[in-house]
Parts: C-alpha cells; structure tokens; sequence
C-alpha cells in the first residue's frame, strides 16, 4: 500500500482515496509573469513522477494545477513592458508549456485560470462573509477574519499569537489583526478590476486556490501539493477559507516537497545563480535534469551543481549503456524487479531507492547479456518500464550513447573520421587509425570496436 508523508499529521499515511480507485490531485501552480526556473522544475517533476506512479498502479488519477494570471507581479511585469496583462500572460503560459513538456512532464487534466473562475471565486467569498469568517473593511477590501477559525496553524504548526507578535499593519490596510489576509482587493487606479458585491476589484491570492480546487475536485478532495514554501501562509490560508465556508475538511493528504540550493546556497537573482529551465536545458538533455531531482527524495532539499548534473548524466549512461544491444521483448510483468521497485516507490515516493533498483536491474542485465540473450530482453524491457514510471529511458540507447554530449563534431562529420579509420586499418596503417581515434577521443567521442562494426559514444 503506498503511503504517503502527511504535512498535516506530520507522519505517513496510508492513501486511502474517497473513491476506491480514483485519486484527485490538486498543485499550485504557476504565477505566470516570467520563464519557469529550477525551483518549479524541481517542484511539478515530484508531482509528475506521483501521477506517473500513481496510475502505473492502477488508479485513475484526476489532476489539476492551477494558473494565477492576475496578480501584483503580474501587474507591475505588464507595465514595465508596455503591454497587457492578457499578452504577457498568454505567452508565458505558452512559455511554461513548452519547458514543461521539454522536461517529459504530463498536462494536467484540468488547468483553471484565476480571470476565468471569477464567479467562483466571488461566490466563496460572499458566502465567508455570511458565515461571518470575512468582513467588508472602510477601503473597500475585503478580508478573512483569521480569529474566527479555531484551527488556524494546524498546517504549519505556527500559533496566532506568536504570528502577532512584532506584526504590524501597514498604513495602507484596514484590516482589524495583522495576521488577517485579503481575499477581494478594491480596485486602484489603472488596475484590472472586476464587479463584484463589494464594487470593482479583484481577488487575492489565497482564495483563488480554495475555489479553484473545490470547483474542479470538490469541497473535500484527495492530495494537494506544492513547494515547501507555500506551507505558511498560502496553505494555511486555504485550509481556513476553505473549511470556514463548507464546514468539511478541506484535504486528507498535504504533499510539500523540499527547496531547491545552488551551490549549497539559496537560488536568487541577487547571488547570480538565478537558472531558469530553458537556461539549464541549454547545457543538459531533459533527462538528466529529471533524473537529478530524482536522485534526492522530493521532502528533502536538492542541491543543483555541476558536478551533481555529471553525476545525474552519468547515472543515466550506465542504464543506457545495460539497454544497448538488446533485442525488443515484453517486460517481465509481476517479477521480483517490478515488486521491489513497487516496494520503496509505496515507501512515500522513494526515488533514490528507485534508482538503486534500476542501477541493480542493469548489472544483472550486463551479467547475463551473453549467456541469456532473451533473458537479458526481457529484463531491459522491465528496465525501459519502470525507467518510464519515472519519466525516465524514453529515448533510443544508441540515439542517446552518440547524441548527447557537448562534442564539437556533428554526427555526418564523426562517421566520416570513423570511416576513415576503417580504410586505414584494412590498409594496416594502424598509426594513422590510432591518430584518427585521438582525435576523435580529444572531442570527447569513444569508439568500440564490434564484431559486427565500430560504434561511437560521446563521453
């Protein structure tokens, strides 16, 4: 049974989906006002792989990641361009797009903009308010009472008044405790606003998340997922709107993965070591980028370097390099393989131990390669399938061993030198076939001499 680890509870669970069979996944997702970079790589890969592994076995899997395209950034990003909130934020919805399918990530099957749930939105708002969880402020705001909901940190584990405690509220805010957060913003001078009860605004961030999930899932749903960073308060928030308004609890499983460091530091512009993932995919194949988020545990934080990206690169060789040669065949289905890799993915998404289970499935292929050729077949087979759960071994092993380095030579100009060589050992001019090998060796392609003929690799 795949158990999961429990933000709320602080423990592993059980999954134990309200429908036998289905499980609904909610993930915040992008504030779409500029490119993607790592963090969010690093972040939607973990959800993906969860999709991926959850549907491996057997479950229908409904998941939804959202789209906020109204927003402060969003606002000011548009400005500062010269263009409208709509154009920047279509192009970099289809910029998002791009580097996530890149990065072998599944569409959601829903994908809710914030400007496009609007009446949702204002419907969730107006009922806190007859509840008596909202109130109207004398800007014409619109704000959560946080006082109001008992359960308000259970999420983060953070008490009320200790958040109190050195807050304060700017001269801007008509809110009556500093801890109370916006859910409908009253319209300022050159800003997109909508109608609402409350006059023209638009809404907070927060709640767009709570109508959103509840309209697409339902009031009480499966998994809701994100960063680390959204704990407190964006959660939090959530949990206290979304509860107050329906009475129900809000989600049974909360999935938070780890922060992304570069260098052992935290990634910000101001450091300069701000990548964003077409920067990254520039100098790695896709692969290798999902791979090294992998090779950490998704609640643990992941160190981006460059000898950690060799590492992740090599990594994928070796299991390259075991499906190399092997004729096609159907996996082995219900093995030993299969089982323990089942084993330590129910163990709260275990992909490092995945990975290990891969690395070994690969030394038993190279072990019987010779001896048991449709063994072997067999075996790479179940590698390419588990390899796939994670996103993973989805390129052609002779393709992947000749095109993925950073050689200066192209492919035409490779097999030509190779060629070369070939004529100068049937012509026993051996000195001139090993100058050709150095200097293919200098730009990084190794050559194998093969019964059948000589195929190359870029190291």
């Amino acid at each position: 049974m795949l158990k999961l680890y429990n933000t709320l509870t602080r423990r592993k669970e059980p999954l134990e989906p309200r429908r036998e069979g289905h499980v609904d996944i909610y993930v915040c997702g992008m504030t779409v006002y500029d490119l993607c970079h790592m963090g969010h790589a690093r972040s939607f890969v973990v959800f993906d792989v969860l999709v991926r592994y959850l549907r491996a076995r057997g479950f229908e899997v409904t998941y939804v990641r959202n789209i906020t395209d109204i927003d402060d950034k969003i606002i000011r990003r548009a400005r500062e361009n010269g263009e409208s909130m709509e154009s920047l934020t279509e192009r970099t919805i289809a910029q998002m797009h791009e580097d996530f399918d890149r990065l072998g990530m599944l569409r959601p099957d829903a994908e809710p903009r914030a400007t496009r749930n609007l009446d949702a939105i204002i419907a969730l708002v107006q009922r806190l308010v007859d509840r008596g969880y909202a109130y109207v402020a004398d800007n014409g705001d619109v704000y959560y009472d946080v006082s109001r909901f008992q359960g308000y940190g259970k999420l983060s584990g953070k008490k009320l008044d200790e958040l109190r405690a050195g807050a304060r509220i700017e001269p801007e805010e008509a809110k009556r405790d500093p801890e109370d957060f916006t859910l409908w913003k009253a319209a300022k001078p050159g800003e997109p606003a909508w109608e609402s009860p409350w006059g023209l605004g638009r809404p907070g961030w927060h709640v767009e998340c709570s109508a959103m999930s509840m309209g697409c899932l339902g009031e009480t749903f499966d998994i809701h997922g994100g960063g680390i960073d959204l704990v407190f308060p964006h959660h939090e928030n959530e949990i206290a709107q979304s509860e107050a308004a329906t009475g129900k609890p809000f989600v049974n499983c909360w999935l938070h993965g780890g922060h992304l460091q570069v260098d052992n530091e935290k990634m910000s512009k101001s450091l300069g070591n701000f990548f964003t993932i077409r920067d990254v995919l520039r100098e790695h194949h896709p692969e290798v980028i999902r791979y090294f988020f992998l090779s950490s545990h998704y609640r643990s934080p992941v160190n981006y370097s460059v000898d950690e990206m060799a590492q992740a690169r090599a990594g994928l060789d070796r299991l390259y390099t075991a499906l190399h040669g092997l004729e096609a065949a159907q996996p082995e289905e219900g093995g030993e393989w299969e089982r323990r890799f089942f084993e330590v993915m129910d163990d709260d998404l275990n992909t490092p131990q995945a990975l290990a289970v891969l690395f070994e499935l690969a030394r038993e292929i190279n072990r019987v390669r010779d001896a048991e050729p449709e063994r072997a077949a067999r075996l790479g087979a179940t590698l390419g399938k588990l390899g796939g759960i994670l996103g993973l071994l989805g390129e052609d092993p002779v393709s992947w061993r000749q095109g993925g380095g950073a050689g200066g030579l192209d492919e035409d100009e490779i097999e030509r030198l190779i060629a070369e060589r070939a004529e100068a050992r049937r012509n026993r001019d051996f000195a001139a076939a090993d100058r050709i090998r150095d200097t293919l060796l200098d730009e990084g392609i190794v050559l194998e001499d093969k019964p059948e003929g000589t195929i190359w690799r870029r190291e």
